[in-house]
């Protein structure tokens, strides 16, 4: 199995394409933003407030331990991710723009919205939170280039079952990010399709 470098520069690359992509759904309508293709799926604001539980969840344990790593007197050159993290992290990962499989969210990551009290303010609220979310996961990452990150493994969101270097934690990060980034594509080809004669 070839082994998977990770670099802080290609993190920081995807994510500011993402964060590009979420700046532009701030130019959405509210019926845009809070209309699911059907009842049993999410909109696109639930899809953002899943996402910021998501980091919530690895933000706290970021702040405690990164600033307590060694630094290193070079910047990191990469990381090459371990069998079972890559494992981990190829479930998340979209493969040319297609998610692989639909996967059931456990409950603490379930955004309990009332669909009936989307409003602007509440839209603008969420937008604001992933904001402040990930461009701390962006900030991180930056930390981590002259950090020892070898130093510390870190559990998942899902327990100590997968536990991650910080480079590994910030690949599984993005490619989630990246994940539901397709699933708002798809929320929004299937409102198109509605719309279209």
């Amino acid at each position: 199995m070839v082994q998977l470098l990770l670099t802080p520069e290609n993190h920081i690359q995807r994510l500011n394409a993402i964060l590009n992509k979420v700046d532009q759904l701030q130019n959405l309508g509210l019926p845009s933003l809070t209309t699911p293709p059907n009842s049993k799926s999410w909109n696109i604001l639930e899809v953002l407030v899943h996402l910021n539980i998501a980091y919530g969840h690895y933000q706290q344990k970021f702040n405690q331990h990164i600033p307590k790593l060694p630094d290193n007197k070079s910047e990191n050159e990469g990381f090459r991710i371990r069998r079972w993290q890559k494992l981990v992290v190829d479930s998340q990962r979209p493969k040319e723009g297609v998610r692989k499989w639909k996967m059931k969210t456990l409950k603490k990551f379930e955004p309990l919205l009332d669909r009936n009290q989307l409003n602007h303010e509440k839209s603008e609220e969420i937008f604001k939170t992933f904001f402040e979310l990930h461009n701390h996961l962006k900030e991180a990452v930056l930390l981590c280039r002259k950090k020892e990150v070898s130093q510390l493994k870190i559990p998942s969101a899902i327990g100590p079952i997968v536990l991650f270097y910080l480079p590994e934690a910030f690949e599984f990060l993005i490619c989630h990010l990246e994940r539901h980034m397709v699933q708002i594509d798809e929320i929004l080809q299937q409102q198109d399709s509605l719309v279209s004669p």
